[in-house]
Parts: C-alpha cells; sequence; structure tokens
C-alpha cells in the first residue's frame, strides 16, 4: 500500500553529546543505538515509504538537545515539526520557550519524559501554571510520553488544562509482552478510553512493536494479531480523526524494521476508508502540529 506518509514520532541523536540518560553503554539490548542516528540515515526509508515529514522529537531531558533538534530541523527540509523538552516545573522555562517561539517556527511542543520519573503523579501537581499557561499562549503541545500507571494522573493534568492541545505517544506503551491477564491492562483500558472523551486529545500509532516479546514483534503476522484489540481499543476511542502514524525509529529498529512496521500498521488500518487512511497517515498530524 503506497500512501502519503507524515511521521509524526522519530528520533535524530549523537550520542558523544552526553546527555541521553537512557542510552547506556552498560544495557547490552540497547547496543544497535549506540550510534549516531541522522537524516541521512532515515533519507532511504522516506523515499521507500512516500514519508515527506517528519517531527522530530526530543530523547534527552536537557534543552541542549533541543537546540540540537532544532539546528538539525533547520537544516532538513523533510523535518516538519520539532517537540522539544524543558523543565516544566521551573518558572524560568519560560524564557527558553520564548526565545524558540520567537526564533524557531520548527518548534511545536514539549514533551517531559513522564515513564522515566518515579511519581506516577508528577503531571498534577509538579509543572508550574505559568509554564503551561505559555505553553498555551505560544500555541505549542504537549507530548504525552506515559505508561499506564501514569494514565490517571495524565486524566487529571486534562482536565485542569483542558486548552492544551495534547498528544500520547505510543498508545500509552501497552505492555503486550506480559499479556492482558496483568496488572496493566485494566488501567489501559479504563484511562485510555475515559481520556478519549476528551475530543482535544488525540493519540499515535507507534513505538508498539517494541512493547511485545521479541519473537512476535518479529513476524509480521503475529505482530498483527498481538496489535489488533489495541488498534480497536484507538480506534473505538479516538476514532481515525485524532490518530496519526508514527515510527519511533531508530527505537523501533530494537524490535523490527521501518518496512515491518509499515506493513503491520497498513494492515492494521486497511478496513479504513481511504479520508480515513488520509488523515491517519498525514492529515491529522499536519494539523494538530501545524506543519508547513
Amino acid at each position: 500500500m503506497n500512501s502519503l506518509r507524515i511521521d509524526s514520532h522519530q528520533h535524530y541523536w549523537r550520542p558523544a553529546r552526553g546527555d541521553y540518560g537512557w542510552l547506556r553503554a552498560d544495557v547490552p539490548a540497547l547496543a544497535p543505538l549506540l550510534r549516531d542516528f541522522a537524516p541521512a540515515d532515515l533519507a532511504p526509508l522516506r523515499a521507500r515509504h512516500g514519508v515527506v515529514q517528519t517531527v522530530l522529537v526530543q530523547a534527552a531531558d536537557s534543552v541542549a538537545e533541543t537546540d540540537f533538534l532544532l539546528e538539525i530541523a533547520a537544516a532538513e527540509t523533510s523535518v516538519g515539526g520539532v517537540v522539544g523538552w524543558v523543565d516544566l516545573s521551573r518558572v524560568e522555562a519560560i524564557e527558553t520557550l520564548e526565545r524558540w517561539a520567537a526564533t524557531q517556527p520548527k518548534l511545536k511542543g514539549v514533551r517531559p519524559m513522564l515513564q522515566d520519573l518515579a511519581d506516577p503523579d508528577w503531571i498534577v501537581h509538579a509543572p508550574h501554571p505559568d509554564v503551561l499557561r505559555a505553553l498555551v499562549r505560544l500555541g505549542l503541545r504537549f507530548d504525552a510520553l506515559v505508561k499506564p500507571p501514569q494514565l490517571p494522573g495524565l486524566l487529571r493534568f486534562l482536565d485542569d488544562w483542558p486548552e492544551l492541545p495534547v498528544v500520547i505517544d505510543h498508545a500509552a506503551k501497552p505492555h503486550l509482552a506480559s499479556g492482558w491477564d496483568t496488572p496493566w491492562a485494566p488501567t489501559w483500558h479504563t484511562a485510555l478510553r475515559e481520556i478519549a472523551r476528551r475530543p482535544r486529545v488525540h493519540c499515535k500509532l507507534s513505538g508498539l512493536l517494541t512493547e511485545m516479546a521479541p519473537a512476535v514483534a518479529a513476524d509480521r503476522a503475529l505482530a498483527e494479531a498481538a496489535l489488533r484489540p489495541v488498534w480497536q481499543t484507538l480506534l473505538d476511542g479516538f476514532g481515525p480523526q485524532r490518530l496519526m502514524w508514527g515510527s519511533d525509529w531508530p527505537v523501533l529498529t530494537l524490535a523490527a524494521s521501518y518496512d515491518d512496521w509499515v506493513a503491520v500498521s497498513d494492515a492494521l488500518h486497511a478496513g479504513l476508508s481511504g479520508d480515513e487512511r488520509a488523515g491517519l497517515l498525514h492529515a491529522n498530524a499536519r494539523r494538530f502540529y501545524a506543519l508547513g
């Protein structure tokens, strides 16, 4: 299935920069990611799958990395937008956001790395209200990098800040490798369905192959079958108008190839109409992130 695409979630990084706290050399499973990933690496995959733009998302909790990504975006026409990072708990972040907003038109939003924080309710009480007001005032969006334990807190945050456009990354990372009869599943189902009732909230179909057992992720038919319940929950809740396709490349490559993810995700949404598929694959991301 050849379709125009916007990849709403991908990364570039340079480990030598030194601020990727999660990208550790002492974790053997991460070894394939311990190298530079740059636009030239993604270019042949974009060409093969009709990816005309991408949204470049932070992978380190530092302002310096966001500046690094914005430099890439300024030179790389395929990057339509950048989702960066600031410390939402510090009022000084407003100055940084205003600087970017005035000089960096490709900055589209911010993402705190909520999944890595010890407090699952950090988003409820830690961000400074003035920083959140600045996000709204500057027209920026909020990417929610969460796992099921953070979903109840995210729901409260959404109700506290109804003016802030929010997208949930990677369908809130359902832990498919442990199966549906484990504690994450009822939290994920209940909270995600409730969140989907908020009409301004979007969700990314991305980052899911790395949440399942490696043998399942490596087999396209098994991966599709494992993701059918996830896809149906997302479709029932958000509808095709508030879902957007993304790859989570290069993290994706720990489980499968870009080609594999395109094939699996295309099989999932094959039942959509042409207009609905266009929304999922490019129009929704273009509209949500106001891509040029």
